[in-house]
């Protein structure tokens, strides 16, 4: 992995940041590739828990860094594809963050203005600062997004509220960006708020969490009876297992949890 991005691993929870500060965490070519490094390693770790992704310095990104790319981008295909995933070269950056088996919380400050913005949106919870900025900024180079928000944004906000911020560029706050449903939560400390949260999903059954976050992720694409197998699979792979069981005799015992990681 390149000096691009940053994990920090405790207690089963990933501090993930992205450590270009000087350039407000610009997408280059490098990051990129340090963005998919970093989240395909930590789907192989079976003790992971919770992922929390932010940016080091003013902002989580400022998005693609144009600089790098307008001298052809160093040999890097932005659009290869191979067999591994649905995404090319650049979108995978993003679409690698939902593919975790685990939650995985964004923290937002400062500027999170396009493939910044996108890779947030991959995230499953955003907590972001009030006097965030947030921007699907590609119209103002006359071009659409295309780091997976068309499979994020339609997801989380209103088919017009999602062409009208595409359509215009425009920047939100992160109140405004709370209230149209971009963040899930408004703090002023979100990288703290975000570990929180990680640490209360780390106590509980892992099995059960990444159940959890299988069965939401499907449900979508999923007719509802296609909706309901799912579910009923997931739960009857939980049924008596030793983390389930251990679950209910904690509760019972009025005690905390011991979880094994899941095979």
């Amino acid at each position: 992995m390149n000096d691009r991005v940053r994990i920090d691993t405790q207690d089963g929870i990933a501090d993930v940041r992205l450590d270009r500060p000087e350039k407000l965490n610009a997408l280059d070519n490098a990051m990129f590739l340090a963005l998919v490094e970093a989240g395909e390693s930590l789907a192989k770790d079976r003790s992971l828990r919770a992922v929390v992704l932010s940016g080091e310095g003013r902002g989580f990104s400022a998005g693609l860094d144009v600089s790098n790319f307008a001298g052809g981008g160093g040999g890097f295909d932005p659009f290869a594809r191979d067999d591994s995933s649905p995404a090319n070269a650049v979108q995978r950056s993003a679409w690698v963050w939902t593919q975790l088996p685990v939650p995985v919380i964004a923290a937002v400050h400062g500027v999170c203005f396009g493939g910044g913005l996108q890779l947030a949106l991959a995230a499953d919870i955003r907590f972001a600062t009030p006097d965030a900025r947030l921007s699907v900024m590609e119209i103002k180079w006359g071009l659409v997004p295309d780091v997976t928000l068309s499979q994020t944004l339609p997801r989380l906000v209103r088919a017009d509220v999602a062409k009208e911020l595409t359509f215009t560029g425009r920047t939100v706050s992160g109140v405004e960006a709370a209230e149209l449903g971009l963040v899930t939560h408004l703090s002023d400390a979100p990288h703290e708020a975000a570990h929180e949260l990680a640490r209360e999903i780390a106590d509980k059954s892992p099995n059960a969490v990444r159940a959890a976050k299988q069965l939401f992720d499907a449900l979508p694409d999923l007719s509802v009876a296609q909706g309901l197998r799912l579910e009923e699979g997931l739960q009857r792979g939980l049924l008596g297992k030793p983390n389930q069981v251990e679950a209910v005799k904690a509760n019972l015992e009025k005690r905390a949890p011991s979880f094994s990681d899941p095979d």
